[in-house]
């Protein structure tokens, strides 16, 4: 897999944090007495913005609502998230190779910028990216295309030399929108069946299949 720029999603592609996040979301939804929810429903929907996470887990539509329960989690989040956030094993040796070879690297994720680069400098690879780009960073979040065509455009790189590697549907669909690449790989808690159904160019089970 040849590409100039490789972009990657965050939870679940470069970190597991599911253990933080699932515990953030159940202490709000339980705070605000909506019903207990499965590990796997809140897992399943790491990646996706999270009002859109508590509108699944919660039946609320209302926004200022979601707004409030989002502030709840950030404030939880601040408690749990970096202590409880792990890198996959292959994410330093890959992106070690990958510049070594002259890669440009980003990450874009629907998670705040600062709580990513909590984790890239407790693992001292924050230098390894030429960009990273977060839910405050743009205007609309993933599966929207702002994220990835932002970092191509800083970049100055082109679409056909971009790829984005990601875990979920969600992943998938931000890089069938930006016009780009799409690797996905079997890490978070989608099935390699369900991301086979996405346009992609590799569905790998280890991010050292990238080399």
């Amino acid at each position: 897999m040849q590409y100039s720029l490789y972009l990657f999603d965050f939870d679940y592609t470069l970190a597991n944090a599911e253990t933080a996040i699932v515990k953030c979301y159940r202490t709000v939804i339980l705070r605000y007495g909506h019903p207990d929810v499965p590990d796997d429903l809140i897992k399943r929907g790491i990646g996706r913005g999270i009002n859109e996470i508590f509108k699944t887990l919660t039946g609320v539509e209302d926004e200022a609502v979601l707004n409030q329960y989002s502030d709840e989690y950030m404030r939880e989040a601040d408690i749990y998230m970096a202590n409880e956030t792990f890198l996959y094993p292959s994410v330093i040796p890959v992106i070690t190779e990958l510049k070594r070879r002259g890669k440009k690297l980003g990450i874009i994720s629907n998670k705040l910028r600062r709580r990513i680069m909590e984790t890239l400098h407790k693992n001292d690879i924050a230098d390894f990216f030429d960009i990273v780009i977060g839910s405050a960073d743009v205007a609309n979040l993933k599966p929207a295309p702002d994220g990835i065509l932002k970092a191509i455009a800083e970049l100055g790189v082109g679409i056909d030399d971009a790829v984005y590697i990601g875990d979920s549907p969600t992943d998938a669909q931000t890089a069938q929108n930006a016009g780009v690449a799409f690797a996905a790989v079997t890490t978070g808690a989608t099935t390699a069946d369900e991301l086979r159904a996405f346009p992609h160019v590799a569905v790998i089970a280890d991010l050292a299949e990238l080399l």
